[in-house]
Formats: structure tokens, C-alpha cells, sequence
């Protein structure tokens, strides 16, 4: 496997850590995101939906880039959630606490980036 196939395998590898930790505890992870809102029963059901979408979707990058097969679609479905995750955030910015925006569009959209250069570097 290439070095750019290691790095796509890493990368995704966390993302599905990431999604894990959503999922077995939501609130710890996104409070600073959502405030006391993520302690509530209804949130802890979308960021666990959340959580699965990170599991499964890297789970078949993952699959893909094993099998030799193409990760950049894995990788471009990855950047699309990122990005709906910053314009969620952004149109629910008045519910959130201070600083929940810009940390969310710093983070976010870093993964983005990211991802859509592990992707260029992947298909070489």
C-alpha cells in the first residue's frame, strides 16, 4: 500500500474513532459545541446519528482503500458532512454558546481540508 493509501487508512481510522466517541457519549464530546443542550435525550439521539454516519461512512473508505479501489468518493462524501456540519452550526448559531461557531468552522473546516488532500494525494 502506498504512503498517500496509509495516510487515507489514518485519517479515516480516526474519523471513525471519533464517530465511536459520539456514539458511546455524546454530551461529553459536544457540549462545548452545543452547551447544555447536548445533555438532553433529543440531541443525544441526532449526535449518535451523527456518530454512526462517521463509523459507517470511513468504515467504507477504509474498505475501499484495502481492497485497492478509488477512497476519493469515501473522502469527497466526508468533506460533504463536514460542510453540513459548519452550515448546521452556522444557522443554529443562536442557540449555541460563545465561541461554539468559530471553533466549529475552525475544526470542521479543517477536516475538510484535510480530507480533500489526503484525497488528491490518494489517486496519485
Amino acid at each position: 500500500m502506498s504512503a498517500a493509501r496509509v495516510l487515507a487508512v489514518s485519517v479515516l481510522a480516526a474519523r471513525i474513532a471519533y464517530g465511536a466517541a459520539l456514539i458511546a457519549a455524546p454530551a461529553r464530546l459536544t457540549g462545548r459545541w452545543l452547551g447544555p443542550a447536548a445533555e438532553g435525550d433529543p440531541a443525544q439521539v441526532a449526535l449518535r446519528g451523527l456518530g454512526a454516519r462517521e463509523v459507517l461512512l470511513h468504515a467504507g473508505g477504509i474498505a475501499a482503500s484495502l481492497r485497492g479501489e478509488p477512497v476519493r468518493p469515501w473522502l469527497a462524501a466526508s468533506v460533504a458532512g463536514d460542510l453540513s456540519d459548519m452550515a448546521a452550526t452556522v444557522a443554529g448559531r443562536r442557540g449555541l454558546p460563545d465561541g461554539a461557531v468559530p471553533a466549529t468552522l475552525a475544526v470542521a473546516g479543517a477536516s475538510a481540508l484535510l480530507s480533500v488532500a489526503v484525497a488528491a494525494a490518494a489517486e496519485r
